[in-house]
């Protein structure tokens, strides 16, 4: 496994993120896909033992177990200290007021919940899941910047926004000398090109470490066009990101596919190493539901691509409308 320093810090993080809202009680929450404790703990501890150190949740995550079901894993397959545990707020965890957002009082609620659920008492990076527009992003930072100084934090970033939003908090937190995001976690994948417009530029300008989710593009990239699962038909928030350019992407998979194929490989392996290969990535987010999908994607380090396949990977791409901040 390779690690880097997540952007300007010095947190040495494995270049792959074990995504893990794939890992939650099915019957909890809005994902009926996700993976039990039984079934998720062998995957957990098979991404540990191959040196990733890097695992990435959300209290939303099929309502709060993924966080319990990662914390469990982590106390008895790695040592916390080892780890760089990462978990996310922004989305609705209660009904009524103030039960989502990024408010100072959901802020603290909610950092204290995910530490409850996840069994220690911090947290190596907590993100904001998406931007609110409904709360002053001065009251946002300076509640990050103090779970930070309460030491429940050791770092803070983002997710998905335009790259305007994510300029003036960078500019924000500076203005105040409060705590900085130091990673974007973004969309990012050879269906869903537009990051590469402006956020890309930004966070390489600013230092800022992207660790992009769906870097398979929710699997699409891994299989022929006409080909589904069982997570596709009931992914209603997954099937909103890859509907508007069907022509387009079906060339952009058959191009995975070919140069999978004179390689000698996966498509995934391509998919995820035209990711990782991408500046300034640091650690594509990968989910995994099968031993095989995290063997790919460590193998997936080891293939360099060159110019001409990443030109014949890139061809056929055109705009897509902006999908994923929401």
């Amino acid at each position: 496994m390779e690690y880097v320093k997540l952007g300007r810090t010095g947190l040495e993080v494995s270049r792959l993120c074990l995504g893990c809202m794939t890992f939650g009680a099915p019957d909890r929450g809005n994902h009926t896909w996700t993976l039990d404790e039984e079934k998720s703990r062998p995957l957990i501890r098979q991404a540990l033992e191959a040196g990733i150190n890097f695992l990435d949740t959300a209290n939303v995550y099929s309502d709060g177990s993924s966080e319990e079901i990662v914390g469990r894993a982590i106390r008895d397959f790695g040592r916390r200290e080892d780890i760089v545990l990462a978990t996310k707020v922004f989305n609705r965890m209660h009904s009524g007021p103030n039960g989502a957002g990024l408010s100072r009082k959901a802020i603290m609620a909610e950092i204290d919940n995910s530490l409850r659920r996840l069994g220690t008492d911090y947290v190596d990076l907590y993100q904001i899941h998406r931007w609110d527009a409904t709360t002053p992003i001065e009251e946002t930072l300076e509640a990050l910047h103090d779970v930070v100084k309460a030491g429940k934090a050791r770092y803070i970033g983002a997710s998905s926004m335009y790259a305007w939003q994510f300029a003036k908090a960078i500019y924000t937190s500076r203005l105040h000398g409060w705590t900085e995001f130091v990673s974007m976690q973004n969309h990012l994948n050879l269906l869903y090109r537009e990051e590469e417009r402006e956020m890309l530029g930004l966070c390489s300008d600013q230092g800022i470490g992207v660790i992009p989710w769906s870097p398979l593009a929710r699997g699409r990239l891994t299989r022929d066009w006409d080909e589904t699962t069982e997570r596709q038909e009931s992914d209603v928030y997954g099937q909103t990101l890859y509907a508007a350019t069907a022509d387009a992407d079906r060339a952009v998979i058959d191009a995975v596919a070919k140069v999978a194929a004179s390689r000698g490989v996966p498509r995934a392996q391509v998919a995820l190493a035209w990711v990782a290969q991408k500046s300034p990535v640091m650690a594509p987010i990968i989910g995994a539901s099968k031993p095989h999908h995290l063997d790919d994607a460590v193998a997936a380090l080891s293939l360099k691509l060159t110019s001409e396949e990443i030109e014949a990977l890139e061809a056929p791409y055109v705009p897509h409308r902006i999908a994923g901040f929401s």
